[in-house]
């Protein structure tokens, strides 16, 4: 685990972030990083460290803590005949609920089910939500407790069943006997295209749907979707934030009903609390969004 103190943004000259970006998104491998970095480094500060320090630091992660009375969590099983055969994740329902909730999948960025996911669904159980975070990984033996070795792992899986364990672990949450019947996802990174991609697939059975930063659906598939969805963008992402334009304006003939914010001076990944890209007044104002948005869409 990263032990380093805390840096942000503002301490890295952006282009050592954005080839960190290609890095995490495997664009490029860990050589080529270091390759990259090195014109960064100094008698004092080296490739690997400077590497160590743009890696995620999950103990700051943690705002609900996992024995939060506020919540109750459990481990649980989904079939997914359709896909790999099952799906593994984390269920955070309120500790003190009474009658039906509504529900949030939660999905996680290109590393699997790690700490940081685990906590926002927690934030969304201490919210009045039913929260389901699903592993992607469950195929090839889950979240293995570390982001490199998650990373290796996410490119074993097939992905076209994976995606059907996404679609299954929704509508499992749907129809749970425990659900109003509102279904929402948030999602992150590789999750925000997942959020964007089940707004197609699940079609009116699908009630928000709130991506960040996340990859596009084809402009063909776009009139399949009836969900509201509520878009969240880096200004500094020029690889996701470049398709936002495109997305509008299929988004705009189809007739969604869709907000988007791109936040000034944020990096791809802004949201996420155990890195430095994080920048805490864009995730603070991202995050009552979201919850002002599932609270229009889900409670109402």
């Amino acid at each position: 685990m990263n032990t380093t103190a805390r840096k942000t943004a503002a301490d890295y000259p952006q282009e050592l972030l954005n080839l960190f970006d290609l890095y995490i998104h495997g664009d490029i491998d860990r050589r080529a990083f270091f390759d990259g970095a090195s014109r960064f480094a100094t008698s004092t500060l080296t490739v690997t460290a400077i590497w160590e320090s743009l890696r995620p630091n999950y103990a700051w992660a943690e705002q609900i803590k996992k024995d939060d009375p506020r919540v109750k969590t459990e481990r649980v099983t989904v079939p997914s005949p359709d896909g790999n055969g099952t799906i593994n994740g984390y269920l955070v329902r309120p500790a003190n609920a009474t009658g039906k909730l509504p529900a949030v999948l939660v999905v996680h960025e290109n590393r699997g089910l790690n700490p940081y996911i685990e906590d926002v669904a927690r934030r969304l159980g201490t919210e009045g939500y039913m929260a389901f975070a699903p592993d992607g990984l469950t195929s090839v033996g889950g979240y293995p407790g570390d982001d490199e070795k998650g990373g290796a792992a996410f490119g074993k899986v097939d992905r076209t069943k994976m995606a059907e364990d996404f679609v299954a672990a929704a509508l499992w949450l749907k129809k749970r006997p425990d659900s109003t019947g509102k279904l929402g996802v948030v999602g992150f990174c590789f999750g925000g295209g997942v959020a964007n991609s089940l707004a197609v697939r699940l079609g009116s059975d699908l009630n928000a749907a709130v991506p960040f930063y996340g990859g596009q659906p084809p402009a063909a598939e776009v009139p399949r979707i009836k969900a509201p969805l509520l878009l969240q963008y880096a200004s500094l992402d020029a690889r996701l934030t470049g398709g936002w334009p495109a997305y509008e304006t299929a988004l705009k003939a189809a007739g969604a009903t869709y907000t988007a914010h791109i936040y000034e001076g944020a990096n791809h990944g802004f949201h996420n609390d155990t890195t430095p890209r994080y920048d805490e007044a864009a995730a603070k104002l991202a995050w009552s969004r979201t919850l002002e948005f599932f609270a229009k869409y889900l409670k109402a």
